[in-house]
């Protein structure tokens, strides 16, 4: 899949957590990592007042996307890692990142 395809998916994925369509958002990710993907990881679980993806890029072979949340109990960094699986990219991990000025 093209670096274009992938931030087209990225963008749609982020769409789907802003707008709390989790079934979506779920599809999107590695199906065997869901037990323990989020341990450890602040991640929209609502409402979302606003978002901004900082990057997208490729880092040794896989995507990485970053995206600014910003929710009614702070403001979340979130980056995910994306492998391909079976010729789809499928969020495998997450985890958190500073965001300058702001504090999960």
């Amino acid at each position: 899949m093209p670096d274009q395809d992938f931030r087209e998916l990225y963008e749609r994925h982020v769409g789907a957590v802003a707008s709390g369509d989790f079934t979506a958002a779920l599809a999107d990710m590695v199906q065997e990592n869901l037990p323990t993907v989020f341990d450890g990881v602040s991640v929209p679980r609502g409402i979302v007042n606003g978002v901004e993806i900082r990057d997208v890029r490729v880092v040794d072979g896989k995507q990485i996307g970053e995206t600014v949340y910003t929710t009614p109990e702070g403001v979340i960094g979130l980056r995910s890692i994306w492998e391909l699986r079976e010729g789809q990219w499928k969020a495998a991990a997450l985890e958190n990142f500073t965001v300058s000025g702001e504090s999960l």
